[in-house]
């Protein structure tokens, strides 16, 4: 039998800091729940809204696949491998922060709030080279299926890639829509997050902002109770 984790919005770790009003799925900073660490490979899901001219300093990160996913607004993004990108909505960026980078993430616009999901997986390989990449995933390309946006850099599946075997998706479900995800191995589990909307999984009903893990199972249905967007992550529990 499938074995099942509720996460629901308001249980989250949240901290407002005035220029950053961030919501911790798992324990993070000064946020700790030992019963939220991490599930299974993915150890972060920020739902991060940051006030408009703010933004994040110069810090660093290491050994870590760390995924930015835009919803409304623009992030610039700086990094110590020279990039600098703005990430709009509908666009996804990974880092493979590997042997070490630098970056900072800032909103430079002077009146409007970003809102983002930053999650960072466990790598499957240390100390390897820094990469980075970006890619606009459409609307439409959605639509009452998954869109992969995230897959493992050994393989030939669509979605931007991260050293671990690891496949994040998003979906748009209108009301009484199902899609269904087959696991690539018994060992995975599946973390599914409500950006917006209501579902059904496994007989539970998510809200926005809830969340569900689930593993122990081959597959696994969502269905919309209402107009929805919905991610998707398939990790290793070990």
């Amino acid at each position: 039998m499938a074995k099942v984790i509720l996460h629901e919005a308001d249980k989250r770790g949240h901290v407002n800091h005035g220029w950053l009003n961030t919501w911790h799925s798992f324990s993070f900073a000064s946020w700790y729940d030992p019963a939220k660490v991490h599930f299974g490979m993915l150890r972060v899901l920020n739902d991060d809204t940051v006030a408009a001219g703010s933004g994040f300093g110069k810090h660093p990160h290491d050994n870590m696949e760390i995924i930015t996913v835009v919803i409304d607004g623009a992030l610039e993004h700086k990094d110590s491998m020279g990039h600098t990108q703005a990430i709009q909505p509908n666009e996804v960026q990974v880092m493979s922060a590997g042997t070490g980078i630098l970056h900072s993430e800032y909103n430079h616009n002077p009146h409007k709030p970003v809102s983002l999901f930053q999650i960072w997986i466990f790598p499957d390989k240390k100390m390897v080279e820094p990469r980075y990449d970006q890619r606009l995933f459409p609307e439409a390309d959605r639509n009452n299926k998954l869109q992969m946006l995230v897959s493992p850099i050994d393989n030939n599946d669509e979605g931007l890639k991260i050293h671990q075997q690891a496949w994040i998706y998003r979906t748009s479900l209108s009301k009484g829509n199902s899609v269904n995800s087959t696991l690539h191995s018994k060992n995975h589990g599946c973390y599914i997050f409500v950006i917006e909307g209501q579902i059904m999984v496994d007989g539970k009903t998510l809200n926005r902002r809830d969340a569900l893990g689930i593993y122990d199972t081959d597959s696994v249905v969502i269905t919309a109770e209402e107009q929805s967007d919905v991610l998707v992550l398939e990790v290793p529990m070990q």
